[in-house]
């Protein structure tokens, strides 16, 4: 009997682009989603861990999630699961870096990249921030000028856009 291979879809785009929608949708379908925001919410409870931890902690653990579900991404290739990695992958090191992973492991990588213009982002923004939950994380304007400024746009990575509507 050969194993499944799994299928791992990469999340990309910017704040407000409709990546965790799109993947819960995929979680509907049997997809087991890996989220850095609700590991943060479970054991901090709460959003904005940035607002009441220092930015140096905050990022160590971000960072510190983000190999627990490195490992348990292995885990579930391993298992034969689908899986959808809910992270921005704002860059194309961090797309390529898990790329690699997922070939290594014999399995089926999709990048997704959401697509919203500028005033559909910072209004779905602006009724994300009065939202309360791990999937409400707060990005006021200065961070999202700072993700703007950063994102590097995938071209040519196999990348299925889905352009979302202003409405």
């Amino acid at each position: 009997m050969t194993q499944r291979l799994s299928t791992v879809v990469l999340m990309c785009g910017l704040p407000g682009a409709g990546k965790t929608t799109y993947a819960m949708g995929l979680v509907r379908r049997g997809y087991v989603r890996l989220s850095i925001d609700e590991v943060v919410w479970q054991r901090l409870g709460r959003r904005d861990a940035g607002l009441v931890l220092e930015a140096e902690a905050f990022d160590r653990l971000k960072e510190e999630i983000r190999r627990e579900q490195r490992q348990e991404l292995v885990e579930l290739m391993l298992a034969g699961r689908d899986v959808v990695v809910d992270y921005s992958f704002w860059s194309r090191a961090a797309r390529d870096d898990y790329k690699a992973l997922i070939e290594s492991h014999g399995c089926r990588r999709e990048l997704v990249h959401l697509k919203a213009d500028r005033t559909t982002l910072e209004r779905r923004l602006e009724v994300r921030n009065g939202a309360e939950g791990a999937n409400s994380v707060t990005v006021d304007e200065t961070l999202f000028h700072r993700y703007l400024a950063g994102f590097e746009e995938p071209n040519g990575e196999g990348e299925q856009v889905v352009m979302q509507s202003s409405t």
